[in-house]
């Protein structure tokens, strides 16, 4: 048995998988890199990222992902987070970083280890993973400095020339705290420090794909309920979804603002206003809709969440893992969107036709053609031998 399942089995027995598990092998028709580095963001193929980063909160910093006991739950498994963790490889563990290192072994920045709650984590254990469990979005600048620091002085790491993968997940602790300081928490102030970030990394950083990840319905996550100590957590740290009574004002209110948080977010990133020749967000909306994963008696699957009944163990970050991944390879208007994690996403691969990440927003004007690649290349060559045959034909 590989080091790598051990360690799977013996701190996530929950997984139910059998100590020779393996992900069956993700094989695209076309995972090379571009014949040259490209120099707009709209030619980008996954195995050109050589650098991936991560903004958030405690979904981001994967808090308890791994834990077997409430006593796990402090411990942030960042090496094993959706978006950028690093532990292993995609045949152990899927997380966005493993998918895209398929395609680019040398990816730089992907999380290698775990930190603790409350604990300043060494670059060395977070990777590039610069989320905060607990942050609300007005942090969110503070996170993009360090970030934008941290890469400009990392050894190893070409900050003009490589090319960056961001993803951002932020506001699920805004709704947690709305009923605490609703101006603070207000729609109003959600989309100012989102913008204030976004600029921040427009201004100032070259070469950037910045996946901008909707926020989930919270209201079902009132149903991820156990008769555990752990669950009692919910409380404390998420008071304003679940102290309200169904169907109160107070819980209408929350859902209300829930879902004016996902409006102004679609109405700030569907335009052209973050977008540029080496530069793009892009909002990734699979989670919109997205219901909790239930079992076939409709009852909560408690597998997909932690001690707490908050938030997601393994299981669920890899599903969150193939969905951004999916939308990423889709267009604006063309994106998949979960309606329930009871269905396990399959992986779709770069389409051949169009084998960059989305980019360009439906609100941008037309963009250049694609880059021919090698095998275009030799098509039109010869293409333009035909015609020159032709024309000698038609002079002799």
């Amino acid at each position: 048995m590989s080091a790598d399942m051990m360690w799977l089995h013996k701190e996530f027995p929950e997984k139910t998988r059998p100590v020779s598990f393996k992900h069956p092998v993700f094989q695209c028709p076309d995972m090379s890199p571009s014949l040259s580095v490209p120099s707009s963001v709209e030619f980008v193929k996954a195995a050109d990222i050589k650098v991936i980063a991560a903004l958030g909160d405690s979904l981001t910093t994967a808090i308890g992902a791994n834990a077997t006991t409430v006593l796990g739950i402090p411990i942030e498994f960042r090496h094993v987070s959706w978006s950028i963790g690093g532990y292993g490889s995609f045949q152990y563990v899927i997380t966005l970083a493993n998918i895209i290192k398929l395609f680019n072994p040398n990816l730089l920045g992907a999380a290698p280890g775990k930190t603790v709650h409350g604990m300043q984590g060494h670059i060395s254990e977070t990777g590039f993973n610069l989320a905060v469990t607990g942050h609300n979005t007005f942090n969110l600048p503070g996170q993009t400095r360090h970030l934008i620091d941290t890469l400009r002085g990392y050894e190893g790491l070409n900050f003009e020339e490589d090319w960056k993968l961001l993803t951002i997940l932020m506001g699920m602790n805004d709704i947690c705290d709305y009923c605490k300081d609703k101006a603070l928490f207000s729609v109003d102030n959600f989309i100012h420090y989102i913008t204030v970030s976004l600029e921040m990394l427009m201004n100032e950083v070259p070469r950037m794909i910045v996946n901008v990840v909707q926020i989930l319905p919270m209201q079902t996550l009132r149903e991820v309920q156990k008769p555990t100590p752990g669950c009692l957590l919910q409380r404390s740290f998420c008071s304003c979804l679940i102290e309200p009574v169904a169907r109160s004002p107070e819980l209408r209110e929350l859902v209300e603002v829930n879902l004016e948080f996902q409006k102004r977010l679609e109405a700030l990133l569907y335009s052209d206003r973050f977008f540029r020749e080496d530069f793009a967000v892009v909002l990734q909306p699979f989670l919109k809709h997205a219901d909790p994963p239930r079992l076939p008696n409709g009852k909560i699957d408690m597998t997909f969440f932690t001690h707490d009944c908050f938030h997601f163990t393994i299981k669920g970050h890899e599903e969150l893992a193939k969905g951004l991944w999916n939308n990423m390879f889709q267009p604006e208007g063309g994106k998949m969107m979960v309606s329930s994690f009871s269905d396990p996403i399959s992986l779709i691969c770069p389409p051949m036709v169009h084998p960059y990440i989305f980019t360009r927003p439906m609100a941008a004007e037309s963009g250049p053609p694609p880059p021919l690649q090698s095998g275009a290349l030799s098509q039109a060559a010869a293409f333009l031998l035909l015609l020159v045959g032709l024309a000698c034909l038609r002079l002799m």
